[in-house]
């Protein structure tokens, strides 16, 4: 059990506790939070409270996170479409509308499923519910992943990332006409204090976060980009873009209803490059855009 300890500032004053811890940690829903409360693990200065207790300056605050629940998490026989793989890593391009890894709810049909039956030796680094996962693609983003079969390559690639060094490149479409060919958002991002389900650009409580894209292709109400990740931030394409007033097409979360025929957002992981973690060798890796992408670009050029 791991134990937070947090004190009330003046900015802070009369604010809701759920919401109050909810905005401390991005991993903390306020539904969590406010299980947590009902479960006893909350106290203000050593006594517990209720969910919807305002806040007071100097209060002192005490979370007893619980340790996280064990779900067995199964191997399952599916058709992976795997662009390398050695004893270290292995390179895989995982289809539109499939997640990366299980969670609370969710067991099954996910990507670890699969790699698990596949080789059933991952790294433990990310624990039992994310097994060899160094980094994650949302559900409906396609494209290129990289996971680790073991601690050694695990660290190496985690390193890589933190450290900007590995090439990541998406294609997107979006809607409205860029006026302009290349351009760098560095815009911190963060939890939406709004709506815990969504990513923001905010100072408060954010990260850092730099996306650089250059325009492929533009046509009457929509462009085709390519997108070059320096971070690697919870949706960050998909919020810059928004923020900068270009949002994806089809992205149900950040773009507007009125969008193409897509199911989901239009964004592909194609380019991915690293340091191999043993032999040092730089490699890279593009997968093509999936049908359905193809066919929403010639769409678009046959109304042009």
């Amino acid at each position: 059990m791991e134990q937070f300890t947090f004190v009330v500032t003046e900015k802070e004053e009369n604010e809701r506790i759920d919401k109050f811890l909810a905005n401390k940690d991005e991993n903390w829903s306020r539904t969590l939070v406010q299980n947590w409360i009902k479960d006893g693990v909350v106290s203000v200065n050593e006594k517990s409270v209720k969910a919807n207790y305002k806040c007071q300056i100097g209060d002192v605050i005490t979370v007893s996170v619980p340790e996280p629940e064990e779900l067995d998490v199964k191997p399952e026989p599916m058709e992976l479409d795997i662009y390398y793989e050695d004893e270290d890593v292995i390179v895989v391009n995982k289809p539109r509308g499939m997640v990366v890894h299980p969670a609370p709810g969710h067991t099954s049909g996910t990507l670890v499923n699969g790699l698990l039956y596949h080789c059933k030796d991952l790294s433990g680094i990310n624990g039992v519910l994310r097994p060899g996962i160094v980094h994650r693609i949302d559900k409906d983003t396609s494209g290129l992943l990289m996971v680790a079969k073991n601690d050694y390559a695990h660290e190496s690639l985690a390193n890589q990332l933190m450290e900007k060094r590995v090439e990541r490149r998406y294609k997107a479409i979006v809607h409205g006409v860029i006026p302009h060919d290349h351009a760098t958002i560095d815009a911190p991002i963060g939890r939406d204090p709004k709506d815990r389900q969504k990513m923001t650009v905010t100072k408060i409580n954010s990260k850092e976060a730099v996306t650089h894209f250059h325009v492929l292709e533009r046509f009457s109400d929509y462009t085709y980009i390519e997108c070059r990740l320096e971070t690697g931030r919870t949706h960050q394409i998909r919020v810059h873009m928004k923020y900068i007033g270009f949002p994806l097409a089809g992205d149900p979360k950040y773009g507007p209803k009125k969008t193409l025929p897509i199911h989901g957002q239009a964004l592909h992981a194609g380019v991915l490059g690293f340091e191999h973690p043993r032999t040092k060798e730089f490699l890279k890796f593009e997968a093509s855009l999936p049908e359905e992408f193809e066919k929403i670009l010639q769409m678009l050029r046959n109304d042009r």
